[in-house]
């Protein structure tokens, strides 16, 4: 089914969810608007979403994982509301979590928004001439421009990557899931990667 942006737009604005889960809800709603915002609410997300939006993390931890081999290793700098969610052990095994992602997948930004514009600009270019040379049609083309360029966010953003041990789920997801079991806003602030 393909969705309509200004479908997508609107229910990001309703909720406050991410663009990603936004147009999965849809999807998986036939593009009905309030059974993609019940989707979401069972998933947790607009909850995340609006516990983000209003509070402030100023409390956390640091926390590093350096591999078994002692040639690898990663920091996270790993933010939430109060110091009695940081002592928590599941908080803390979600830092430990996230520092071994670092280890394991090595990204070299946080986010999208993180990826130089001109880093980005170069990408569409190289996927634009391959796919200009399998002579695709525009509208065609344009779908894979957007999964490739999705992909290769996934590669190298922290939160657009699917969790290592649980791949149907991305890093941004698990951090939206954790917010609403914890019930305070969580925020990667910096991460780290060392390897010899």
């Amino acid at each position: 089914m393909s969705l309509d942006l200004k479908l997508i737009t609107s229910l990001r604005e309703k909720t406050g969810a991410g663009i990603v889960e936004c147009k999965s809800a849809l999807s998986e709603s036939d593009g009905n608007v309030e059974k993609a915002i019940e989707i979401l609410r069972k998933k947790g997300e607009i909850k995340a979403a609006k516990k983000s939006a209003e509070r402030t993390a100023k409390e956390g931890l640091v926390h590093a994982y350096v591999h078994a081999n002692g040639r690898v290793g990663a920091m996270v700098e790993l933010s939430c509301e109060t110091d009695f969610v940081a002592r928590n052990e599941e908080f803390q095994g979600l830092a430990h979590d996230l520092a071994m992602q670092i280890v394991a997948t090595a990204p070299l930004y946080l986010s999208p928004d993180d990826v130089p514009e001109e880093l980005v600009a170069k990408e569409k270019e190289i996927y634009f001439e391959e796919i200009k040379a399998q002579g695709k049609p525009e509208a065609v083309a344009e779908k894979i421009m957007e999964g490739k360029i999705a992909k290769y966010f996934g590669d190298i953003c922290l939160l657009r990557q699917p969790f290592i041990k649980d791949e149907d789920v991305t890093v941004e997801e698990l951090i939206n899931q954790k917010i609403a079991k914890i019930g305070e806003k969580i925020e990667i602030k910096k991460i780290a990667r060392f390897e010899i």
